[in-house]
């Protein structure tokens, strides 16, 4: 299934509520689960990358979430070893979007 909106990824993760900070989930179900964002330029020739991470999806998911992520933030990027790679400093722009997704960035 190819997602195409917020409402395809909650259809995916039915029953999604805002998360609760103090309580963690055992299994990833992407209710309150927690990501983490962060700025790289090592290794990139001085350009900036923005890194998110701790996503425990199949890849296509993870395909699905980094392409909606890419036309959200309105830039490119890619999946790598579990890691989605946003060009730029996106954090700000990131950020608000996984947080309508449920889940909790940090």
């Amino acid at each position: 299934m190819k997602l195409n909106s917020l409402s395809d990824l909650q259809k995916l993760l039915p029953d999604s509520e805002p998360p609760s900070i103090n309580v963690r989930k055992s299994g990833h179900d992407g209710k309150g689960a927690t990501v983490r964002l962060s700025l790289e330029t090592k290794g990139r020739k001085g350009k900036s990358v923005t890194l998110v991470s701790g996503l425990q999806h199949n890849p296509d998911t993870m395909k699905d979430i980094a392409r909606m992520l890419k036309e959200h933030c309105g830039v490119g990027g890619t999946v790598k070893a579990r890691t989605i790679e946003l060009q730029g400093d996106q954090r700000v722009r990131a950020k608000a979007f996984l947080e309508k997704m449920n889940y909790v960035v940090k």
